[in-house]
């Protein structure tokens, strides 16, 4: 898994504990953890880091991950980093509802490390 050391990971996630684990989970395996409360938290985050992934819970007060990542993807300069939807529900309409909103993938909570991990080697894409 040492293709994903140097990445730029952001996570945006309500629950500290989600954050805390992610960021647990990434930092060992090299990678530059960004760390985000909500979408309005992230979408300032976002200019100033340029991840080169984004995990973006759904239920988020304020700025749900659906609005987020559909604001993520509208940016000229985001629309091809790739967005990993979180959530504790294992929908269908979920995930349905992430991919109409631009979302790469869907990953369901809690997550392992392993399927973190594997999801970051998957669609990260390195800085160009």
């Amino acid at each position: 898994m040492s293709d994903i050391a140097g990445l730029k990971v952001m996570v945006i996630d309500d629950s500290n504990t989600i954050r805390r684990s992610a960021e647990i989970f990434l930092t060992q395996a090299g990678c530059h953890v960004i760390l985000a409360e909500d979408g309005f938290d992230a979408l300032a985050k976002i200019n100033d880091h340029h991840p080169n992934l984004i995990f973006c819970d759904i239920l988020m007060p304020r700025l749900d991950g659906y609005q987020t990542c559909a604001l993520i993807k509208k940016s000229p300069r985001f629309h091809d980093t790739p967005v990993v939807m979180l959530s504790s529900k294992d929908g269908l309409f979920d995930r349905a509802r992430g991919r109409l909103v631009g979302s790469d993938e869907y990953l369901t909570k809690p997550f392992t490390k392993d399927s973190l991990l594997k999801t970051v080697s998957t669609h990260a894409k390195p800085s160009a």
